[in-house]
């Protein structure tokens, strides 16, 4: 069977960025997925609207609602300070796989069933509405989000943490969402604006006392019945089926890739819902993979820099969307005492979101950086707070910026020696050497 070049698994935002990139670069790229199977609300902010455009999904970005204040009560305060754009999964999913085929990528619309997998070949079966269809691939791209299989592979796991979905029908209305902490967990409502609703509730595993599946649903009725923000969404609703049951436990892959594949999206790192940011840290990890995978496949001198690059990147998103969790755990403290906050408000460390950054900090070293559709080795500036290094700043090179400002005469203006040293006009080699000194890693010029 003659392999199919790349095919990517998964029809999500990760799969689809992946896959866009790959068509782009010219890749010869399948994609095999399905929308999601169970009806479900996500909000986005504007900045992952502005990834999906860039991305010309026209089509997928009809199932956005405008923009709606998303109103929070959080330690007893309330706040309305985000806004958030609902979107229809199922929607959203359909609309995806309309404009990949749009953008050049040949789709298979399927359930994968299986992937066998052996040194430079994978064998994927799919079950299409047509029947079963096999395919043939020398890489593969895992993006099937939280039930990708784990391969028996190593992971780092936040605490066991469950999120129970209800919709609910109501009169239509406005779209709206909220967010409210309770003390065994914390709540999620949104409403559309043709009356549906959906309503999240987040638990941790191990000390919540959920029924029997039968008795799931009027459980959770009875327990957003009792939470202030989400009276206004069961306002003349009812509860529609029966609730979905989901892990949002935050986890990260410890192999993200290897010669013939790689993980994106939430089959690489899942977050814990409460920072909003699921379909961004899909993309995040997934507008890198396109250079990554085009690196093993045809730079195999480099495979093992991209391997670490795409790694220690999603290792590095992954610790910052936790300790963004973490933090916010911690405003919480009407109920620190008990186990649902207890286990989150610690994890996964104690390091500092942002650190501060003091000239002695700052260091140059070679390290993995993404140039145009392959991952090289370049001088990079390291700081504290940017440990994976910062390479460029509107095309000029950092790391000899900085060595070059440290060389400068005694006496000699930093912004003249940084002009010498890389031929750039004083205005903007004063203006890039005011920015290193606002980032900490030059003394103050006073």
């Amino acid at each position: 069977m003659a392999a199919d070049g790349i095919v990517v698994v998964g029809a999500g935002p990760a799969g689809a960025a992946a896959a866009i990139g790959l068509a782009r670069m010219g890749e010869p790229v399948t994609l095999v997925g399905e929308p999601r199977r169970f009806a479900a609300v996500e909000g986005v902010s504007a900045r992952v609207l502005g990834a999906l455009r860039g991305l010309g999904l026209e089509q997928a970005m009809r199932a956005f609602a405008p923009p709606s204040p998303r109103r929070v009560r959080w330690n007893g305060m309330p706040s309305e300070a985000n806004h958030e754009s609902l979107v229809d999964r199922q929607l959203f999913d359909r609309g995806v796989l309309d404009d990949l085929e749009r953008l050049g990528v040949k789709v298979v619309r399927g359930h994968v069933a299986e992937v066998a997998s052996a040194p430079g070949c994978h064998e994927i079966r799919v079950e299409t509405p047509g029947g079963m269809q096999t395919l043939s691939a020398d890489f593969i791209v895992e993006a099937r989000g939280r039930a990708a299989p784990g391969g028996g592979l190593p992971r780092v796991r936040g605490a066991e943490t469950v999120s129970l979905l209800q919709y609910w029908q109501g009169p239509p209305g406005s779209a709206h969402s909220a967010v409210q902490s309770c003390e065994d967990g914390w709540a999620w409502m949104a409403a559309l604006a043709d009356g549906r609703r959906y309503l999240q509730l987040t638990l941790d595993v191990r000390s919540a006392e959920l029924p029997p599946k039968k008795a799931l649903a009027g459980y959770c009725a009875a327990r957003l019945r009792g939470i202030e923000a989400a009276v206004p969404f069961l306002r003349d609703a009812e509860p529609v089926g029966e609730p979905h049951a989901r892990t949002s436990t935050p986890v990260l892959n410890e192999v993200l890739a290897g010669d013939d594949w790689i993980r994106v999206g939430d089959a690489a790192m899942a977050v814990d819902p409460l920072s909003g940011n699921g379909i961004f840290q899909a993309l995040s990890s997934a507008l890198q993979a396109p250079a990554v995978a085009a690196t093993l496949r045809h730079d195999p001198a480099r495979a093992a820099l991209a391997r670490r690059f795409h790694q220690q990147r999603i290792e590095h998103l992954f610790y910052r969307f936790a300790r963004i969790g973490r933090d916010f755990y911690a405003q919480e403290t009407a109920w620190a005492d008990q186990p649902f906050w207890q286990q989150r408000r610690g994890w996964p460390d104690a390091e500092p979101l942002h650190r501060g950054v003091m000239p002695a900090e700052v260091t140059v070293a070679r390290r993995p950086v993404l140039h145009g559709d392959r991952i090289v080795e370049a001088d990079v500036v390291l700081t504290p707070d940017q440990p994976q290094g910062v390479w460029h700043l509107d095309g000029v090179p950092l790391a000899p910026a900085l060595l070059a400002v440290r060389a400068a005469l005694p006496g000699q203006p930093a912004g003249e020696a940084l002009s010498a040293a890389l031929n750039l006009p004083i205005e903007r080699a004063a203006a890039l050497t005011e920015w290193m000194r606002r980032q900490g890693w030059i003394a103050d010029l006073g």
